[in-house]
């Protein structure tokens, strides 16, 4: 049986490591912006029923004047975000539909992620409650004090955490109901509050290519994992302001 899924999509951080005027998810790649690509990604699903663009209230001019017209076609409702990311969400989640049983929480500049990832990842949380993507780790990991190596981290069983994550509605209120009880410093992730309550999180298995666009750098290796890919098939009639996305 098909589940009725929201999805809050990031976008409110300061950018602070970016090193651009403009913050990192309104820049564009290949063509669009980087928020942009995610919420396509997610607008032509059919179980997806809700669709949140979380922002800093210092963007709402330059959203709605730039891309207002393809956010209303793709039937994106904008909220305010908040300092941190867990106050982002936890403004998303008062606007959730009643009628909503999965949440997906994704970072607007994830604009790499897979439909496949996304197919996997939301019938995993539809089965165990919770299911996030997640990067086996690759690199050899070094522990570092003072400049100098302390060890090396058997990178056995390591793995990044990507998103979106998904979670079971009631999951998901219930662990942001515990967040006044935890050190919000060391929070850093969503599945995080979920294991703070108990709840087992399972992951899907991706690769490095759902990369998240953290510093100016980062933009090319995200164009050249876009360009390497197939052009996919739209589906449905092509939005009337599809000029506006190039």
């Amino acid at each position: 049986m098909s589940k009725n899924v929201a999805v809050i999509i990031c976008a409110a951080g300061a950018s602070r490591r970016f090193g651009e005027k403009r913050k990192k998810p309104f820049v564009d790649v290949d063509g669009r912006a980087v928020f942009l690509r995610s919420v396509e990604i997610f607008s032509g699903r059919d179980d997806v029923k809700q669709i949140l663009l979380a922002i800093s209230p210092e963007d709402e001019e330059l959203v709605n004047v730039k891309w207002g017209p393809n956010l209303k076609f793709y039937n994106v409702k904008i909220c305010f975000g908040g300092v941190e990311r867990f106050d982002t969400v936890q403004k998303g989640l008062e606007l959730i539909k009643n009628d909503i049983d999965l949440i997906a929480v994704h970072d607007a500049v994830r604009c790499c992620v897979k439909e496949k990832w996304i197919d996997e990842v939301i019938a995993e949380a539809a089965k165990t409650g919770a299911a996030i993507l997640a990067c086996p780790v690759a690199a050899t990991l070094k522990e570092v004090k003072d400049n100098v190596i302390i060890q090396t981290i058997d990178r056995a069983g390591l793995y990044e955490a990507q998103t979106p994550q998904v979670f079971k509605a009631e999951l998901l209120r219930k662990a942001y109901e515990n967040l006044k009880n935890l050190d919000k410093s060391k929070i850093n992730d969503d599945s995080q509050l979920v294991e703070a309550i108990g709840g087992k999180v399972s992951i899907v298995e991706t690769d490095s290519s759902n990369i998240k666009i953290t510093h100016k750098a980062d933009l090319a290796i995200a164009e050249a994992i876009l360009k390497s890919r197939p052009k996919p098939i739209p589906k449905g009639p092509i939005g009337p302001y599809i000029e506006a996305q190039w």
